[in-house]
Parts: C-alpha cells; structure tokens; sequence
C-alpha cells in the first residue's frame, strides 16, 4: 500500500483493527521479570529504568483489552501484570502500591496517579474474566476508596508518604482525571454505582467549576483547599506529569471522559455533553498548530507554551471527536477525527521500528525533549478501539458489549 492510499485509509475500521494488532505486537516486547518494561524507541525494555507502576498498570489494561478482542496470548500477559501488580508492587507492610522496583527492590511515596492505573487495570482484567484480577481489584478498590478519596471535597488527594502518615499539600486536576477513568471501570467491573457518582463529582468540581469559569481551559494545579495555583512549575514547563499552564490534551481527554459519565448515570446529567463539546472545542481553538498537531501546552490564555506535539494528545483528540460524533451524531467531529487520523498515519505512526513516535519538535520531527523511547501503547492503543466501540463508561464493558 503506498503512503497516499494508506494516509486515506487511516481511521477506518480495518485500518484500525490491524493498527490495534500493530500496537499490541509492539507491547509484547515489554515483558519482563517482575511486570512491563519502559520500551525504547526500537520496543526493547529500557535496563537503565526501574519498573514503573504506572506502565505495568497500563499495559495490563491494555492485553485485559487485548484479551476481551481476543487477540491471542493477550491472556498470558493480561495475568502476568496482574501478579506483577500484586506480588512485585505491593507494600506488604502499609497496603498500597510502590511507584517503581528498581534492582535493589520497591521504592518511593503512594501517589493517586499511578494507583488510579492499578484500580483500572483489575477493573478490566476482572471484565475480561481474567482469575487474578478479583483479589487486585478489592484490594485496589479499598485503598483508593480509604486513602484517596475524600467524600468532603468530592475529589481525591495527590499522594501519600509510604506509611500513610503526611499527605501532600497539593491537588492535581491530571491524578483525578485518571481517578475518574478507573472509577468508571470499576463501576462497571463491580456493579457498585457509587463509583460513577464519585466520578460525577469529580468532573463537576474541576470540569463543571474550575473549566467552565475559564472558559474550558483545565485548570490543573491547586493546593489542598483548592485554590488554583497559576504559576506552579512555570520554571518546569515540559514536566511530563505536572507542566506549567494548561495541558489542551487533558481537555480532550476530560470531554471523552465526563461522556463515559455521562453513559454511567441514571439519569444522565445534562451538562456533561455541553461540556465535553465546550472542552474539546476550547483544546482544539488553542492547541492546534500551522502545520498540524497539538501544542503540549499553553498558557493560561491559550498561548503555547511548549508547542511539541506528543502523541498522546492527538490521541486523546481522537478519542474525544469519535465519542463526541457517536453521542451528538454532528458531522464536524467526524470531520476532525479523519484530520487526526490522518496527522497520525503521516507523522506519528513509526513503520519502521513500531508503535507511535512519542513526540515531535515544532518541525515534526521525532525528539525526546520531554519523553524518552516509547514507554507503553496505552493511548495509541485506545485511540484505535474508541471509533469502534459504542460510548460506555469503560472501554473493557463497551468491548463486552460489542463482542458477536
């Protein structure tokens, strides 16, 4: 297939359904002792990095997706990160999970980031009936509920020491949007609506509230009585959890995501499509730059800050358009998700050494000036199942639900 007729083709459905099985062959190489690997640019562990949490959470989610398409072996290693999650990383002492396992073994704080992807990742190991993901899922689901969540300011907390003793004088908008994510999921793998309301109060404080008060941009950093804190890390602008200013890909995720809310309650809340729309138009307006792609981030007035385009933006952008043209059947996010398919297939797909580039400079060239190799496949990979699936609060229910 030459690059004219493959640049037409990106975002249909069987281009979409080999792209998944591309990015899953590439995910297997992650595979390591003790949980997934930080892949390089070429897909081979990274020796150099300690075992992140965060990837072994995710890429479990991803083969729990990849077992539920019945993608063959997805099951092996849909287990495999579901014992690494409970035997490598788990805090036999204090309950919870260690950020990183390094050579001379577990280390670190108890962070919400990277504990929201262990509650996801049972979630839809559970939904794809995978045996070790009941314990992991009571057990995640516990933690988060006693040491996360704080029904009083209907939101969650940022991170903890190891003993559960000093809790950090911050509060990220980034921690509870993945919070709201793996809420849903465990909503759906549990059957306990309380999940979904907690998501509800999530988007309606930092969605509803904070984003529409500024006109839809996110704001994502606050201390612990929620004041937002507009120059936080303005001297770190590129850091690739916390950066300064508004993160427009965090918008496009937060517009999929109060959708997947939105499917979740009974009766649904009204403002929650008018949001997403609200948000994914505000991203889009700031972030989209000449010659295409999203800008990583702007300013507090939607002028970029850091204007490398990483992939993960574009796929959350993709997400957003095809939930948002599936829930309002308007054609303009059709419109927009073809555009984004085809920036994708023409610049951030890697043929050669596989999966997606991580990050182009203001040439759209590949760089690594904010992430290093490729660490895992959990957007891209989502990006090519969101167009095919109908809108449910988790994607693990919605593959259920389309599965013949």
């Amino acid at each position: 297939m030459n690059e004219a007729t493959d640049v037409q083709a990106a975002g249909g459905r069987e281009w979409l359904a080999a792209e998944s099985a591309r990015l899953l062959a590439f995910a297997r190489g992650a595979r390591v002792d003790g949980g997934f690997g930080w892949l390089d640019a070429g897909g081979s562990p990274d020796p150099g990095r300690p075992l992140q949490l965060w990837i072994t959470a995710r890429m479990t989610h991803v083969f729990a997706l990849g077992t539920l398409l019945g993608e063959p072996g997805c099951d092996r290693l849909a287990d495999h990160g579901l014992l690494a999650l409970r035997e490598r990383f788990g805090d036999p002492e204090h309950g919870g999970w260690f950020p990183e396992v390094a050579e001379d073994g577990p280390r670190g704080d108890k962070a919400a980031y990277p504990h929201a992807f262990v509650l996801l990742a049972a979630a839809s190991g559970a939904m794809a009936g995978r045996e070790p993901a009941a314990a992991l899922l009571d057990d995640a689901a516990r933690v988060v509920e006693r040491r996360f969540w704080s029904e009083s300011e209907g939101a969650c907390v940022e991170s903890w020491d190891r003993a559960w003793t000093v809790s950090e004088a911050y509060r990220g908008a980034n921690a509870n949007m993945h919070m709201v994510e793996a809420f849903l999921a465990a909503g759906d793998a549990t059957g306990d609506a309380r999940w979904y309301a907690r998501a509800a109060r999530i988007g309606e404080r930092l969605i509803d509230g904070f984003a529409r008060a500024r006109d839809w941009r996110v704001v994502e950093h606050f201390d612990e009585r929620w004041t937002p804190l507009p120059d936080y890390n303005r001297d770190d602008p590129r850091h690739p959890f916390r950066p300064f200013g508004v993160t427009p890909g965090h918008g496009l995720e937060w517009a999929r995501l109060l959708l997947g809310v939105h499917a979740s309650l009974e009766p649904a809340s009204g403002w929650m499509v008018d949001a997403a729309r609200g948000l994914f138009a505000r991203a889009l307006h700031d972030g989209w730059q000449d010659g295409g792609g999203i800008a990583y981030t702007t300013d507090l007035d939607g002028r970029p800050v850091v204007p490398d385009r990483l992939h993960w933006v574009v796929c959350e952008a993709i997400g957003a358009a095809a939930t948002l043209h599936a829930v309002t059947g308007e054609g303009e996010y059709e419109r927009w998700q073809q555009r984004l398919w085809e920036f994708a297939s023409e610049h951030l797909l890697d043929r050669e050494r596989g999966s997606w580039h991580h990050e182009l400079d203001e040439q759209l060239r590949p760089s690594e000036r904010t992430w290093s190799g490729k660490p895992d496949v959990y957007h891209a990979f989502q990006a090519t199942l969101i167009p095919r699936l109908p809108p449910r609060p988790s994607l693990a229910r919605a593959l259920r639900a389309a599965a013949p």
